[in-house]
């Protein structure tokens, strides 16, 4: 027969055990605060006072190691999510990141996962949710993007006590197949100067090229930003995707961005917020005659505009001065590479080929770094990824074999035999 002692008063905070009228032994633990701030007591009920002395035990284990869910609400994924994406992750992150974020929330995680209970959630839900979203169209990059944004959203739950584990870094994200990267030619790239070179702002395609600025980048370039006299620019802003509200009261019937009367609710540009990213980059003397002759060429524009000229102090501007939008932006690069008759190619792809162009030229790689924005740590992994073995270099190391294995080539015309159809067993 168990001790059935009656019911003694521990110390506060100390965790209790005792016997209940109803015939079962049960534990108090206390484990934090309430959100009304009066003490969170956890009770525990179990048949036996080994069993409840063992699950009282455990539960002071599990909070001392800080891994019991705080009281209070009880999320679901969807109300969780919502709350994250709106009121934590919007204060503290990039627009642009608050974007992709937002857009995984609202389209793919709040319908695949919002009925869930936050702390039911198991890995096996993730993976069975991103094998749904393949199923249904997705691209795995959508599906992985979005496995980010859950990882992210989860860590916070975790660092506040909604849940204990982050089943996220458990689950397997979606699979990734690297896409191959082929950078322009030489030969490309002349044909895309030539036709940037009719254009309205050309210089905005050889800075892509030359450069390698990423888009943001180049939108965002300030002429306080560009010294052609002593031959170098400074990267320090990025130009935002716009985002509208409607100025008619919703009463259009258009998405906000084509409201007649829209209202841009979202600043222009950025700071570089990275210490690689804001960088000096020096000028080609091609390069700054070109970035010369747009000065000209927009002074005229200011001119002819008159007073719906905006001084905002972009070098690549609309024709009243106003920043460029991006999705134009973009619209345009497809159409040079269609009119210069170059194959289809992202407009990151021009990055690609300026590194290329910088491992051909035998650049050091602290000064290749420097020129694309790169971090320390990762600039490896960067340089692996942008700067790509094309076929130049392959027939430069093959010549070099050749001559290793068989001997120099014989000059045109010499009349030697030397490295003609003879292999290595064939010569003594």
């Amino acid at each position: 027969m168990e001790d059935k002692k009656k019911r003694t008063r521990q110390p506060n905070g100390a965790s209790s055990i005792y016997f209940g009228k109803d015939g079962k032994w049960h534990g108090r633990v206390t484990v934090g605060v309430r959100p009304d701030g009066k003490p969170d007591r956890r009770h525990i009920e179990r048949k036996t006072r080994a069993e409840v002395t063992a699950a009282v035990r455990e539960l002071e284990r599990q909070r001392d190691d800080g891994k019991v869910r705080k009281a209070g609400q009880q999320w679901t994924v969807k109300a969780w999510l919502e709350h994250w994406v709106q009121n934590i992750a919007k204060k503290y992150v990039s627009e642009n990141s608050f974007d992709g974020y937002e857009v995984d929330v609202r389209v793919h995680l709040v319908p695949g996962l919002g009925a869930h209970k936050l702390e039911r959630l198991e890995p096996e839900h993730l993976e069975d949710f991103y094998e749904r979203m393949q199923k249904s169209g997705s691209a795995a990059g959508t599906a992985h993007h979005a496995h980010r944004t859950i990882r992210v959203a989860l860590g916070e739950a975790v660092r506040r006590g909604h849940v204990t584990k982050n089943v996220a870094e458990i689950a397997k994200a979606p699979s990734l197949d690297e896409e191959e990267i082929e950078p322009y030619t030489i030969e490309e790239i002349q044909s895309l100067l030539v036709e940037a070179s009719k254009l309205r702002n050309s210089a905005r395609w050889v800075i892509a090229l030359a450069l390698g600025l990423r888009q943001g980048e180049a939108l965002g370039l300030m002429w306080e930003d560009v010294y052609l006299d002593a031959g170098y620019i400074r990267i320090r802003k990025n130009r935002l995707r716009p985002r509208y509200e409607h100025g008619c009261g919703d009463k259009c019937g258009r998405m906000p961005g084509y409201c007649p009367e829209r209202r841009q609710i979202r600043r222009e540009f950025k700071k570089t917020k990275s210490r690689a990213g804001r960088r000096t980059i020096g000028l080609p003397s091609p390069l700054i005659k070109l970035l010369r002759k747009h000065m000209e060429e927009q002074a005229r524009e200011k001119k002819q505009a008159g007073e719906l000229w905006e001084e905002k102090g972009y070098v690549f501007a609309q024709p009243t001065g106003g920043p460029l939008i991006p999705n134009t932006d973009y619209h345009r690069w497809k159409q040079l590479l269609e009119d210069a008759g170059v194959r289809d190619g992202r407009l990151h792809d021009a990055r690609h080929t300026a590194g290329t162009v910088l491992l051909l030229l035998g650049v050091p790689d602290v000064v290749v770094d420097a020129i694309m924005g790169w971090e320390p740590g990762g600039s490896a992994r960067m340089r692996a990824r942008y700067m790509h073995v094309t076929g130049p270099m392959l027939k430069n190391v093959a010549h070099q074999v050749g001559e290793a294995l068989w001997g120099p080539e014989p000059e045109a015309g010499d009349g030697s035999g030397v490295g003609t159809n003879e292999g290595p067993s064939d010569r003594d």
